[in-house]
């Protein structure tokens, strides 16, 4: 058996014993001399004695420039020689018997890894003149047997003279068969035509031309990827006289370069979205029709909760359960595809995919091997699609990522004559691969963006409270599915003396965190609401209540890197912005502070007044019972958690039937348009009429939002009602104990003019309790006023700071169990500061009519 050759540096054969070698190479017909960096012979064999009559003993030591019949025709001298790495060229020598020979070499300047530089100079003595007959020969058989490519010689005519082996294999046809015909006419395709077209260009302009194409010949099982390469062949006086064709088959490289171009598109294609269904379909489609004819993915019906799959995804004997949930294919409609999307099917175990999950490996199968044959034969659905398509070759890919198996993707060809091969199982598994780890992604967001939704849903007000002073309708929008459930919250909460607080906030970023966030912020605005702060001091209270809140954080957060906050200061970079808190992108910065935004408002329909306090919100908007619309002038004020300064309120009056607006940034504000054009067109659409609120809800909110909004969206439309004197009666009250008497009659009076003869009992010991603590405890003036509401609310007002607490009396006490005899008979009862004092109020629920 042959020895493989493989040539080393100094051109000695690495299978060739040197004696051998030199036997087959014949060493004695090329001189061969070797000259150290200071022009002396260090070596000189018999080929070189030969040329110039010199042994080797009578030259090695000697200087080679003493053989030198001229000198070197080297331009710039011998220092320039120095500088060259290799130089050819006719020299002068001087022969041993004083004649002189002009000799062609070849000097090689040497760099040896180490020691000096040194020359190799050669010199052939035969093969100058040709052998009679045998050079044409070789030149002949090395046309024909030429294994690097298919070559192909045509004549003016473009007909074949002449093909070699490669050429015959290439095209299933004897060079003979192929004589005299056209390219054309020995390859009926596209690429003949081409090639012909090239092939005439060569003929007329002389210049090369360069193409690529894929063929299959007649009776081969794989096309080929052919490089090939048109030139010209011309006679000594430069004619042309022909066009040589020379074709190399790339298949390899192609193949390759399709691959990595695939797996590049699928890079830039596959994980454009959080949606799992959307990264299952791009995966399907990047691999149909570049890869097969046919491509789906299903996914393990266990993850249509979109929790964690069970440990033991694959069942070890029992079938799998599968859903489709995506699919492409060459044919419209993808008749071929045995399950709908959105079908679950179930596989049985010794089914390709189940297999395929079962050991986490892809699978090639043709529809003729064993295994696969017998699951079709178990399945007439698939079996028959088998045979109406023509199916001849299937991949099952499993689809895992982070130790999670997620589902299968299957691949198919019947269009395509090749079948499947492992360099095709190979690229399946790398996309699926890609694909897998962007599903996974997708699926872990929708199972936290499910997770912050049903936390925020659950935060926000599931119904809205039943109350008397406004008629109200509200729409939340979350932001679109990339920026993620932010914070923002709204609310209506009923206070005393048939007053309604309106909230709606606003907390910067988004996740968990931010509806965490929320729900702290709105608890608190319903407990600081509950005690009747007035306005300003609710929103001072609820900064600090956020400043603590940061503190807590920067505190956790030293903690946990092991570098607690030692300055007591606050970062309140990204706070400072009053419009909105955030960026115009909808997305969270950097910081990792709380910051929020919010407006609060409580109407009173007795006084038909409204008290406003912001915190760096937006400002309302209020529409007149004509239809105009007005923003409230509210006080420039930092958010929630900025701290040192002060907020402040203003009062407005706003006759019954208007309209408040409260909303939260991202309804006015995007990325397209400003603050100002936003609150523009909010104007035009609350000006608008409207059939009822949640018509002017949806209104506003068609012609704000054009589109997914990326920040989150929050309104509140209320309408103001009035309570006139015919549901409110107001007296003043002597500070003098005979007044209580005179008071419960005209207590008793008023309730029979409205009808509540039912209330006398309760109401006249709860007038009698307060009025009596008020003259004895307070301080004038005092004023008893009930309110005929929903609810019967009994009022009295002094002008003391000093607030009443329930106590429970013991059995000795002369005193203390009137106000807990008002608590036990009231539905609810509390208290109250104002500028000029305190009021106490209790509230009885009325029996429905």
């Amino acid at each position: 058996m042959d020895q493989p050759v493989s040539v080393g540096r100094a051109g000695r054969s690495l299978g060739e014993a040197p004696g051998a070698l030199a036997a087959v190479g014949g060493e004695a017909l090329t001189a061969r001399i070797t000259l150290d960096e200071h022009g002396t012979v260090t070596g000189w064999n018999a080929g070189a004695e030969q040329l110039l009559g010199y042994g080797p003993g009578e030259m090695t030591g000697r200087r080679a420039a003493d053989l030198l019949a001229e000198p070197i025709p080297v331009r710039g001298g011998m220092p320039a020689l120095a500088g060259l790495p290799r130089w050819n060229g006719d020299v002068a020598l001087r022969h041993r018997d004083g004649r002189k020979l002009t000799v062609r070499i070849l000097a090689h300047h040497r760099e040896p890894g180490t020691g000096p530089r040194a020359w190799l100079i050669v010199s052939a003595l035969t093969g100058r003149q040709p052998r009679a007959g045998l050079d044409e020969s070789l030149v002949s058989w090395s046309f024909a047997q030429s294994p690097c490519c298919a070559l192909a010689i045509y004549d003016t005519r473009l007909r074949l003279r002449r093909a070699n082996a490669d050429m015959e294999r290439s095209t299933a046809l004897t060079e003979e068969e192929m004589l005299g015909l056209r390219v054309s006419e020995i390859i009926d395709d596209d690429a003949g035509e081409r090639a012909e077209r090239s092939m005439a260009r060569v003929l007329r302009t002389g210049e090369p031309e360069y193409q690529e194409n894929y063929l299959r010949a007649p009776g081969e099982e794989h096309a080929h990827a052919w490089s090939v390469f048109l030139s010209a062949l011309r006679d000594h006086d430069g004619t042309v006289q022909g066009v040589c064709l020379s074709a190399h088959d790339m298949t390899e490289q192609f193949w390759a370069r399709k691959r990595l171009q695939l797996i590049a598109e699928a890079g830039r294609r596959i994980g454009s979205t959080l949606d799992v269904t959307r990264t299952a379909q791009e995966l399907a489609d990047v691999t149909v029709p570049a890869l097969a004819d046919f491509g789906s993915v299903d996914l393990l019906e266990a993850l249509d909760d979109v929790a964690e799959p069970p440990a033991h995804a694959v069942p070890a004997d029992g079938p799998l359960r599968l859903r489709r949930v995506a699919l492409r294919s060459v044919t419209p409609g993808a008749p071929e595809s045995a399950v709908a999307p959105g079908q679950v099917d179930t596989y049985p175990p010794g089914s390709a995919p189940f297999e395929s999950l079962r050991t986490g490996r892809p699978s090639l199968h043709e529809v003729s091997d064993p295994e696969f044959a017998a699951w079709l034969a178990r399945d007439r659905v698939r079996a028959a699609r088998v045979r109406a398509f023509g199916i001849h070759s299937v991949m099952t890919v499993p689809l895992a990522a982070r130790g999670t198996t997620l589902g299968v993707a299957f691949f198919m060809r019947y269009r395509s004559a090749e079948t499947f091969h492992h360099d095709d199982l190979v690229l399946a598994g790398e996309l699926a691969a890609r694909a897998a780890v962007s599903i996974d992604n997708a699926r872990r967001y929708t199972r936290e963006r499910a997770t912050a939704v049903t936390l925020q849903r659950s935060l926000l007000p599931q119904r809205l409270p039943r109350q008397a002073a406004v008629e109200v309708a509200s729409r939340y929008l979350p932001a679109g599915g990339r920026a993620g459930v932010g914070g923002d919250w709204f609310d209506v909460i009923p206070l005393s003396g048939a007053r309604v607080a309106l909230v709606v906030g606003d907390v910067v970023g988004h996740g968990l965190h931010a509806s965490a966030t929320m729900g702290r912020l709105r608890t608190a605005v319903r407990t600081l609401a509950d005690i009747d702060l007035p306005c300003d001091e609710l929103l001072t209270h609820l900064d600090d209540l956020v400043a603590r809140l940061n503190k807590e954080d920067e505190e956790g957060e030293g903690e946990a890197s092991g570098h607690p906050d030692t300055t007591g200061h606050r970062d309140t970079t990204g706070l400072r912005d009053t419009t909105g808190l955030r960026d115009t992108t909808g997305h969270p910065g950097t910081s990792t502070d709380v910051g929020a935004t919010c407006l609060y408002a409580v109407y009173d329909p007795v006084s038909r007044s409204c008290c406003f306090a912001g915190a760096g919100h937006p400002v309302p908007a209020v529409v007149s019972p004509d239809g105009a619309v007005d923003l409230v002038g509210l006080p420039a004020a930092p958010p929630l958690g900025v701290g040192g300064l002060p907020y402040e309120a203003t009062e407005i009056d706003i006759p019954e039937g208007s309209l408040l607006a409260l909303y939260t940034n991202g309804l006015i504000e995007n990325r397209d348009r400003d603050i100002d054009a936003g609150v523009h067109r909010l104007r035009e659409a609350l000006a608008r009429p409207a059939t009822s609120l949640d018509a002017l809800c949806d209104t506003v909110l068609s012609d704000l939002l054009t589109r997914r909004p990326a920040d989150d969206v929050a309104l509140l439309i209320a309408r103001t009602r009035a309570l006139d004197s015919d549901h409110v009666a107001t007296w003043a009250v002597p500070a003098d104990p005979s007044a209580v008497a005179q008071t419960r009659k005209d207590v008793v009076a008023q309730l029979a003019r409205w009808g509540l003869s039912d209330a006398v009992f309760v109401t006249e010991l709860v007038v009698s309790e307060l009025v009596t603590n008020a003259i004895r405890h307070a301080e004038p003036p005092i004023q008893l006023r009930l309110i005929h509401d929903t609810t019967l609310i009994c009022e009295v007002s002094d002008g003391g700071n000093t607030a009443p607490h329930l106590r429970r009396a013991r059995s000795y006490d002369e005193g203390g169990r009137g106000l807990l005899l008002v608590a036990q008979l009231t539905e609810r009862w509390g208290t109250r500061q104002s500028a000029t004092g305190k009021t106490i109020w209790a509230e009885q629920t009325m029996p429905l009519p």
